[in-house]
């Protein structure tokens, strides 16, 4: 449990949602500059995907590496390094007029996510104990927020600074998120640089089927996320509707998002059982993609607001079960971060593809129908995540640290 007075523990949870405020604004903010930043860098449908995927794929290759991040750089350092790189990266899009200047950019902004989201899980359980689910759920709103944020304000930035400009203004709030980052979390509990007991406790978690299982069920929830985000504003723009209404659509998306991620974070105690919240995420989310292909304007903003709920739900409870699953802050901070790692790997292929058939066949119906799919598909794993298959869990991971358990 936290040793943090109630001031130091308010103080440090508005540090944790200001970082996380500043997650996703930084890629949230592209769908809605599609036009000017293919007219202006030349940037077509899969580059488009690609200023989304190279983040995600940089988040993902991040967490695998959680451990030797953890040892390094420790964890209040090495969160502290991610959101200054997040600050620096945007800056550089002030000049990133071109192809390369924003690919780059986009990796160094995905880099320092991966750090932060590789690390701060785990900051969380050891300095919130019980309230750790509440605090991931808050953390979570915080994402969806800033991505709401940031999608629901460039196209009127833009309007104002340009689009470059609009890019690198998310510097500012990045450079802020530090700072306050640094006095909030001086004295908290956090695993120091070249830790042996973290080392010690390096876990070869692939060998494990429920590993394999929390990752694909990450990656598909992250994926819908990342899919929305990216490709909803440009969807409705494709049938014919105005920027500032398509705009407003992935607003409401994200807003829709943001509140239901804020209310999980309310309500997660009265669900010790998750199964029952996935498996309503799950249909809502399958149900939301599949009115975009069957009537997309008969309802629209109906359709993103069953998304919104949907992945509002699923996002944060994929890294909630995840954490259910292990009690040491150290274990459970580097489990999350295998299931992250390979979940933002698969999720960053997700607006790729998007991309890649919209290119070829100009419509995006075949990538809802595939979310849709995948989306009904989880929940054969969603039903098997009960409490109880935790103890199993545990069991399985003690085998295989006294090296007894057989490859899964």
């Amino acid at each position: 449990m936290t040793q943090h007075t109630k001031p130091a523990g308010i103080l440090l949870l508005l540090a944790i949602l200001l970082l996380s405020l500043n997650l996703r604004p930084a890629i949230a903010a592209i769908g809605p500059l599609i036009q000017s930043i293919s007219q202006d860098a030349g940037v077509k449908s899969v580059g488009i995907s690609l200023l989304t995927t190279i983040p995600v794929l940089m988040m993902g290759l991040g967490a695998i590496y959680a451990a030797r991040i953890r040892q390094a750089l420790g964890e209040r350092g090495g969160i502290t390094a991610g959101s200054a790189l997040i600050a620096v990266a945007c800056l550089m899009r002030l000049w990133a007029d071109d192809r390369n200047g924003l690919f780059l950019s986009a990796a160094l902004v995905g880099l320092g996510i991966a750090v932060i989201q590789a690390l701060l899980p785990g900051f969380i359980k050891r300095n919130f104990g019980a309230r750790t689910s509440s605090v991931i759920a808050l953390y979570s709103t915080g994402i969806v927020a800033g991505a709401a944020i940031g999608s629901g304000t460039a196209s009127w930035l833009e309007d104002q600074l340009g689009w470059l400009s609009t890019l690198a203004g998310w510097s500012l709030p990045a450079a802020l998120a530090t700072v306050f980052w640094l006095l909030a979390s001086h004295g908290s509990q956090h695993e120091g640089r070249s830790s042996v007991q973290a080392a010690a406790r390096s876990v070869p978690f692939w060998r494990i089927g429920r590993c394999w299982s929390l990752l694909l069920f990450f990656g598909i929830g992250t994926g819908a996320f990342m899919l929305a985000m990216a490709w909803i504003s440009p969807f409705y723009i494709g049938l014919g509707l105005g920027k500032a209404t398509a705009g407003l659509l992935l607003s409401v998306l994200t807003v829709v998002e943001a509140l239901t991620a804020l209310w999980l974070s309310f309500a997660i105690g009265r669900f010790p059982d998750r199964r029952s919240l996935l498996v309503t995420s799950l249909l809502l989310v399958a149900a939301g993609f599949l009115l975009l292909i069957v009537a997309p304007l008969l309802a629209p903003y109906f359709a993103v607001s069953l998304l919104g709920v949907g992945i509002g739900i699923l996002f944060p409870l994929s890294i909630i079960v995840a954490m259910d699953h292990l009690k040491d802050p150290t274990l459970a901070g580097n489990f999350t971060a295998f299931v992250q790692g390979g979940g933002f790997i698969i999720a960053s292929l997700v607006p790729l593809t998007a991309g890649s058939l919209r290119d070829v066949f100009n419509d995006l119906s075949y990538i809802w129908l595939l979310m849709s799919i995948a989306s009904l598909g989880m929940l054969v794993l969603a039903v098997r995540f009960s409490p109880a298959s935790y103890q199993q869990f545990q069991q399985d991971l003690a085998e295989l640290q006294t090296g007894e358990l057989k490859p899964a």
